[in-house]
């Protein structure tokens, strides 16, 4: 294959490319794995299509193999989870535990690899790219997830799904019950019943959270919040609960953060921030400290999530490693 048909042919994949990752995204729980994952399908689809006959469509044909990538990479026993789903809340006095390996937990994805141009698919995806859902869809197996993405967020048929992870159609109607009933189970969020909110009420929220934030008002932030709140900051296996806790928390251990600073940015189809924190060794400086990601339910703020692994977390959103006024 000369250099200019390969161009067209991955020229030909590539408006598939943030779809693919969003899918891939909800099998791996890693924004990271993602991008890998749908660049392994791209390399393979590309050494292979010569053998690609059109019986199917070219996007089913990518789906297929960027599922096989996934399961593949499923393999291992070790699934992501949030830290809520691995132990009781923590009392918000406590000092923090030791940190966990990355390979542990859900982490946030940016919005401009999820979603494309089109707003009314966005809106509809966004939902099974909440944070609670894709902690959920980690507690099936493999080809379960792949079955229950497919047929209840891709709406893919019996038979299309079917044809791509090599079962029968009963198969995949029995294993979509299975997951069905899984996610019942597990998924207790109760955003995902919620009535969603309007762009405006969503905006003074945000607005309210970045006041009290730099105010470092607790009193303010707290009272943005559902009675519920939970707060988490991965790769510490540490979450404490309700609006007392995280008031407790953040005058305490997390205190450290007063005077930050936040840049907006998009993840998950939720409000979500580049947080800098001020640096201790110059004045005027901040320096990552999270991303964070806001949920929201009952038009209050649910969970407070900061995702501490700013090395990689940072240029994957596009931010810059300091902060300067």
């Amino acid at each position: 294959m000369n250099t200019a048909v390969q161009d067209d042919v991955l020229a030909e994949f590539e408006p598939h490319r943030r779809e693919l990752c969003a899918y891939a995204y909800r099998m791996l729980g890693s924004s990271f794995e993602a991008e890998d994952a749908v660049q392994d399908a791209f390399t393979r689809a590309w050494k292979s299509y010569a053998s690609f006959e059109g019986r199917s469509s070219l996007r089913s044909w990518l789906y297929k193999i960027t599922t096989n990538v996934c399961l593949d990479m499923l393999k291992g026993p070790q699934r992501r989870a949030r830290p809520m789903d691995l132990a009781p809340a923590s009392d918000a006095g406590s000092p923090l535990p030791a940190p966990e390996p990355d390979y542990m937990w859900v982490e946030p994805i940016p919005d401009s690899m999820a979603f494309g141009a089109d707003p009314a698919a966005a809106a509809e995806a966004k939902d099974t790219l909440r944070l609670a859902f894709v902690a959920a869809v980690q507690h099936l197996p493999a080809k379960q997830r792949a079955v229950m993405l497919m047929r209840e967020v891709l709406r893919f048929s019996a038979a299309e799904t079917a044809e791509t992870l090599n079962l029968s159609p009963a198969s995949v109607n029995s294993a979509l019950q299975r997951a069905k009933a899984t996610m019942e189970k597990v998924n207790t969020d109760p955003a995902a019943d919620a009535p969603a909110m309007d762009d405006a009420d969503v905006r003074k929220l945000v607005d309210g959270y970045v006041s009290a934030f730099q105010a470092y008002d607790m009193d303010a932030l707290t009272a943005l919040c559902t009675q519920d709140v939970n707060l988490s900051m991965p790769p510490f296996p540490l979450w404490v609960e309700g609006r007392a806790g995280v008031a407790e928390f953040m005058l305490g251990t997390g205190s450290a953060c007063r005077n930050s600073r936040l840049v907006p940015v998009g993840a998950n189809g939720l409000p979500a921030f580049g947080h800098y924190k001020p640096s201790d060794d110059e004045p005027g400086l901040w320096t990552p400290w999270s991303i964070t990601v806001l949920e929201l339910r009952d038009g209050a703020i649910a969970g407070l999530n900061y995702f501490l692994d700013t090395a990689r977390l940072f240029p994957l959103f596009g931010l810059p490693n300091e902060y300067r006024e």
